[in-house]
């Protein structure tokens, strides 16, 4: 599939969420909410992260690369794919007053609806930026950490994400990744299925190829853990898994 229409598929499809999910008073709403915060839960996220930003979580992780991050208070994190905001609330926490967070996402809804989570809870430390993961619009050497959860993939030229991450971080800078890696190849059917797309699947690399290319952008690159079983959770039992990584600019 063409790099541009793989692009305006998830860009449609996440725009299509965030519209979905305004708040409404419906029983139908709310079993969607408890469904989002039961996924998170599953991932890695506590109750109390849950409860921070009430509307910021949305279900749409793969795993919690908070709890795999080392922040330190006055920290810069940068957030890649930061929907409605979730991480980047967190991570404020984290970094405390001193410290900046940045998100980033080529949606205009999902950048509109963070905005509005932090102006509502009046979250100071954090900034929401509509853009391209693959071409960052961020100086060299900018920030002390890079998050991602469920996002990489998605995007068509996954170097180039890799290689802008690396550009933007600061030397000895870290990022934290939970991603979908395949642990077969997809039929054809699958590859070019919409749905599969913007489901964080159709779009996956093998595990040894994203690793590789990790790696090929110059990080030195640790698996910090390997989750399979999310593949019967909300995959269908598709060979896949969510592979929880650390790379380190060197």
């Amino acid at each position: 599939m063409e790099k541009e229409k793989i692009k305006k598929i998830v860009k449609e499809g996440y725009s299509n969420i965030a519209k979905s999910d305004e708040c409404c008073c419906s029983c139908s709403c709310k079993a969607k909410k408890e469904m989002e915060n039961e996924i998170a839960r599953q991932i890695g996220y506590s109750d109390d992260e849950i409860k921070l930003v009430p509307g910021a979580n949305m279900g749409l992780g793969c795993g919690n690369p908070l709890a795999l991050a080392k922040l330190k208070e006055g920290d810069s994190v940068l957030d890649l794919g930061s929907g409605a905001g979730f991480d980047c609330f967190i991570a404020s926490r984290k970094v405390g007053k001193t410290g900046r967070v940045t998100g980033i996402d080529m949606t205009e809804e999902m950048i509109e609806k963070a905005k509005e989570n932090a102006r509502k809870h009046k979250i100071g430390n954090v900034e929401f930026v509509l853009g391209d993961i693959e071409e960052l619009p961020f100086p060299e050497n900018r920030f002390d950490a890079i998050i991602s959860n469920c996002v990489i993939n998605l995007a068509p030229d996954k170097l180039k994400v890799f290689k802008e991450a690396y550009r933007v971080l600061k030397k000895g800078g870290k990022m934290y990744v939970s991603d979908i890696v395949l642990l077969k190849e997809l039929d054809e059917e699958k590859k070019n299925n919409p749905y599969l797309l913007t489901g964080c699947v159709a779009g996956a690399l093998l595990k040894n190829d994203y690793l590789s290319l990790i790696r090929k952008a110059g990080f030195k690159v640790s698996i910090l853990g390997e989750d399979k079983e999310i593949s019967k959770k909300q995959y269908n039992g598709i060979p896949l898994e969510s592979l929880k990584i650390e790379a380190v600019k060197n």
